[in-house]
């Protein structure tokens, strides 16, 4: 297995969706770890937007910056899972 500090993103994972389409994705090759501090940067505004929206109650806007914020941080997770989950060996098939 590659060192911890050389695994980037793979850009799988996508986010923000549009008519069952997903308007953005994860990019591909940002080192893991910078990956998981913006998760935590996102992670930290959405909870700061989150509590707002409990007590600004004449708009939503609040709530839809943490909905944002919280979907691109799953995605970032999602993608750097991906990356460090191993994958099941790959068999011949018949084709082979």
């Amino acid at each position: 297995m590659n060192n911890q500090s050389e695994l980037k993103t793979i850009g799988f994972t996508p986010f923000i969706y549009c008519s069952d389409q997903a308007l953005f994705n994860v990019r591909a090759g940002v080192p893991i770890v910078e990956a998981l501090s913006q998760a935590s940067d996102l992670l930290f505004l959405a909870k700061a937007f989150a509590e707002d929206a409990t007590y600004t109650k004449d708009t939503d806007r609040h709530a839809w910056a943490a909905h944002y914020l919280t979907a691109m941080d799953k995605a970032l997770i999602d993608d750097v899972v991906k990356v460090l989950t191993p994958r099941p060996a790959r068999t011949a098939t018949k084709s082979e």
